[in-house]
């Protein structure tokens, strides 16, 4: 049975199942305003719980090209691997019993931790790295119940379809360190995702998913971070909290 282990490194065995597997619908999940779908995945003799978002279920958006988001959400992996993040779930993109879509490793959520108690923390260091982590991706709707705390205390977030926008649309509920200056810890990630950004596998997988001027923005927005050197402070053109904010 895989799930998410302790450690923050990547499980490939994890990505195979997921890609590979069978997949079987067990269940929706009505709060997602997509066809979000609870599935189990088998192969060779493993399982897992996951989560498959065909894009045949996507509701079309204004702002986002139209099919776009099960991509959107493969690519925001791709960053938070190649950064050393860790806090996307394992996720791929594959066909499933409604079409292709994205098909991500199911985070048992440890049911002790308030999660808005969470959200309001400032001195959670997993916590900080997701706002940085949002940042970079441009995440337009990280909302509280987007945070996943695991039962072995790692911090994964999910829901990352609205993500990789060329405007500036951060929209979060993780702004208490908005203006702060960025933790050391911070600076060096960001400068080990700018040169995986300069060439490579990441760009070659990015424009699976983004357009070349959304990437380019993403790299944009790693530069401004480093330039800087702190947190970004809110919109002024955009609603700075999703709603409803959990």
């Amino acid at each position: 049975m895989h799930s998410a282990g302790a450690g923050r490194e990547e499980d490939p065995g994890a990505l195979e199942l997921l890609a590979n597997g069978t997949l079987e619908v067990e269940g929706r999940l009505l709060a997602a305003s997509n066809a979000t779908l609870y599935c189990t995945v088998r192969d060779a003799g493993s399982e897992a719980a996951c989560v498959y978002k065909p894009v045949a279920g996507e509701r079309p958006l204004w702002d986002f090209p139209a099919g776009s988001l099960a991509g959107r959400e493969v690519a925001a992996y791709a960053v938070s691997t190649a950064a050393g993040w860790h806090l996307v779930p394992p996720t791929v993109f594959r066909d499933g019993p409604f079409g292709p879509g994205m098909c991500q490793l199911w985070i048992e959520p440890d049911e002790t931790v308030d999660v808005i108690a969470l959200a309001r923390s400032s001195d959670h260091p997993e916590l900080r790295q997701m706002a940085v982590f949002d940042a970079v991706v441009n995440n337009a709707d990280r909302k509280i119940g987007h945070l996943l705390p695991d039962r072995n205390g790692n911090l994964y977030g999910c829901d990352h379809g609205v993500c990789f926008g060329e405007d500036y649309k951060l929209r979060t509920v993780l702004w208490q360190w908005r203006g702060r200056k960025l933790p050391r810890a911070a600076v060096e990630t960001l400068l080990r995702l700018r040169q995986a950004l300069d060439g490579g596998e990441l760009p070659a997988e990015l424009s699976r998913w983004l357009s070349a001027a959304e990437i380019r923005a993403t790299q944009l927005r790693v530069e401004l971070l480093l330039e800087h050197r702190v947190h970004p402070l809110p919109p002024e053109d955009w609603p700075a909290v999703p709603w409803p904010p959990v």
